[in-house]
């Protein structure tokens, strides 16, 4: 029984750690890969991002129905009932993820406003206020106990990912060239991002973890309100310039990549607040923002790392490890 426990213990740690290291790994790679698709420099329309968005929700959707087929022993009949017992026949449970699905299709346009109207150093420390708004959710919705390590883990969080993303003298610059009007409405849009983003993945934490349910179903339903609000926003703000140029206006290769990135990290998401939680997801974004900045500077060659970036460096990997520090209770060996 001992044995049957820590081995169903530590396929838990190593599936939470896993979907951790795949989660850093997409994170990176969509930052690099975004970074080059909106700057390469290509004749005709840039590709519209609301479009994006939804192609990435298709291929969600897409790949997940894989999954349960999978899951049902490669049967169209099976995935059939199960798709009719768990998405039809449960209409009350299906419309709790237009919650969560509605505020994440919100977010993702808040973001592309937020990245329109500011630097990129600028949208990155301050869209890392999402791990306190997650901590926060986290403790009233789902009534989480935070102990002192890990309330001081993410204020150590903070301080080294504001030091990481510290602007250099050229993002001074830059910063220069955008209004005050401009730059306030990046600012309320990467913040309103931040509340949104803290409550739907809490919000959907607490739908995954109250039910039996598959990740994967769950998943198609977010991914089918997600694709139906997507497409509203589409016609709703690029209806014109798709009359004009196409759906597809801009699309190569790069653009591609993205959208197939962005689908993928929606499921590793899922995985991650299945099998760990929000905020160490918020964890893992932080150090796939260090990836970033210094792949930026070895093959991009478009950054130049400080001392202070070394010293963030070191704050955010002590906060990783001071997260997860648990102090032993002799008194009390159980867990809640």
């Amino acid at each position: 029984m001992v044995v049957e426990e820590s081995e169903g213990g530590n396929m838990s740690f190593n599936l939470k750690y896993i979907s951790l290291g795949v989660l850093v790994f997409q994170t990176t790679s969509l930052v690099l890969t975004m970074r080059y698709s909106r700057t390469f420099k290509e004749e005709g329309p840039r590709y519209l991002a609301s479009t994006a968005v939804v192609i990435a929700e298709v291929m969600k959707i897409t790949a997940c129905l894989l999954l349960v087929y999978k899951d049902s022993s490669y049967s169209l009949k099976a995935l059939q009932r199960v798709l009719q017992d768990e998405i039809i026949n449960k209409p009350m449970d299906t419309l709790k993820l237009a919650i969560p699905s509605g505020i994440y299709t919100l977010q993702n346009n808040l973001l592309y406003v937020a990245l329109s109207n500011l630097d990129a150093a600028t949208y990155q420390v301050t869209y890392q206020l999402k791990v306190l708004t997650t901590a926060f959710f986290s403790v009233t919705m789902l009534g989480k106990n935070l102990g002192v390590y890990q309330w001081l883990s993410l204020l150590t969080l903070m301080a080294g990912v504001t030091l990481v993303q510290w602007p250099t003298d050229t993002m001074e610059e830059s910063k220069q060239e955008l209004s005050a009007g401009s730059q306030f409405v990046g600012v309320i849009a990467v913040l309103t991002a931040c509340l949104s983003s803290g409550f739907a993945g809490v919000y959907f934490e607490k739908i995954l973890k109250g039910t039996k349910q598959s990740v994967w179903v769950r998943n198609i339903q977010l991914g089918l309100f997600g694709s139906i609000f997507g497409m509203m926003g589409v016609y709703v703000y690029d209806g014109q310039r798709i009359n004009e140029n196409g759906f597809f206006q801009g699309y190569n290769k790069f653009t591609w990549i993205v959208v197939i990135l962005q689908a993928l990290g929606g499921l590793v998401i899922a995985a991650v607040i299945k099998y760990a939680d929000n905020i160490l997801k918020g964890f893992a974004t932080s150090l796939s923002i260090i990836l970033s900045t210094l792949i930026s500077y070895f093959w991009l060659q478009d950054f130049v790392p400080t001392s202070v970036f070394f010293f963030g460096a070191i704050l955010v990997i002590i906060a990783t490890f001071l997260y997860g520090y648990e102090p032993k209770n002799t008194s009390n060996p159980s867990k809640a």
